[in-house]
């Protein structure tokens, strides 16, 4: 069952995994990225999302930002034994850890997102496709979601409309080989979730998605 929609927002940060401590972002919203979005809308454990095409609408501009930081994080060793205790520091002082970082942005994204979703293994005797694909659809169409869906960055919160896949602008004409981008995560597991990459082209402004499955999606 597929559905479009078409998505927009003032700034978009995909980060590529391999800069350590500056963050620079792909050309092109990734496939997971992708995926939350539409799992923002509506998310069952009997249904599962995949990602089948992105179609980039604006011209790819970016710019650059400087943004305060802090350098550490309340670890999940710490805050678990907290739990246990009853006490203990999770505070994190900011005026402490504050740290300028560079980050290399999209601005002015635009992008009409294909995927459709198949049926889990988790799904009920009451549970059909149908069933899912119209609750998808009438969330849409009223702009209701579970959570605000963002662009990379929850600070990048963006706006979405169903819409049929043929509707709208042409993608930008526009091709380039995008090197090899983060596909998703593989959380068989869970307790260290692996990422899957796969070769990324854009031609005339579209981005085919491969299968999740498919051997072009590699560890």
């Amino acid at each position: 069952m597929g559905f479009c929609l078409d998505v927009s927002g003032e700034f978009a940060c995909f980060t590529r995994p391999e800069m350590k401590v500056e963050r620079v972002s792909y050309d092109v919203i990734t496939p997971s990225a992708a995926r939350a979005i539409f799992e923002a809308i509506m998310w069952k454990p009997a249904i599962q999302w995949q990602v089948t095409k992105i179609e980039v609408l604006n011209p790819i501009k970016w710019m650059n930002l400087r943004r305060n930081e802090v350098e550490s994080i309340v670890s999940t060793r710490t805050a678990r034994s907290a739990m246990m205790s009853g006490e203990g520091c999770l505070g994190i002082y900011v005026d402490e850890q504050r740290q300028q970082r560079a980050s290399l942005l999209l601005k002015d994204v635009r992008y009409r997102l294909h995927a459709e979703f198949q049926m889990t293994d988790k799904a009920g005797t009451q549970d059909s496709a149908a069933k899912f694909a119209d609750m998808f659809r009438r969330r849409a169409e009223k702009g209701q979601c579970f959570n605000q869906p963002y662009l990379g960055c929850r600070e990048f919160s963006c706006d979405f409309a169903l819409v049929d896949a043929a509707d709208g602008p042409e993608p930008i004409q526009q091709s380039s080989d995008l090197g090899f981008m983060l596909y998703d995560l593989d959380y068989s597991d869970p307790a260290a979730p692996q990422p899957l990459f796969f070769r990324a082209h854009m031609q005339d402004g579209v981005m085919a998605v491969p299968d999740r499955n498919s051997p072009e999606v590699r560890g």
